[in-house]
């Protein structure tokens, strides 16, 4: 089961707000913050992750424990929204690692 974590970074003298994703095996990405609808910030960025790794299925959203992030596990590709909810953030079309 893959799982993406993401994390907000604050602005620096050189870089505006980011938002990084990263998952194990170290794979990361690190988008842009649009200061728009956070949540959707986040989602935008674990998205993005997963396309760069060519994972697909569905991605749920759980807040992360340190409260800086989220936590995105994906529970398949035979779960759609109308089953998740307001939990479900994304889903990714193609074939699973």
């Amino acid at each position: 089961m893959k799982s993406i974590q993401t994390k907000y970074l604050g602005p620096t003298t050189f870089r505006g707000s980011r938002i990084k994703a990263y998952a194990e095996g170290g794979a990361a990405i690190t988008v842009s913050y649009d200061y728009e609808n956070n949540e959707i910030a986040h989602d935008r960025a674990a998205r993005a992750l997963a396309e760069k790794m060519d994972w697909s299925g569905t991605y749920v959203r759980g807040g992360a424990a340190d409260g800086r992030g989220n936590v995105y596990v994906n529970v398949g590709n035979n779960v759609g929204p109308n089953v998740l909810g307001g939990s479900f953030a994304f889903q990714v079309k193609g074939a699973a690692r």
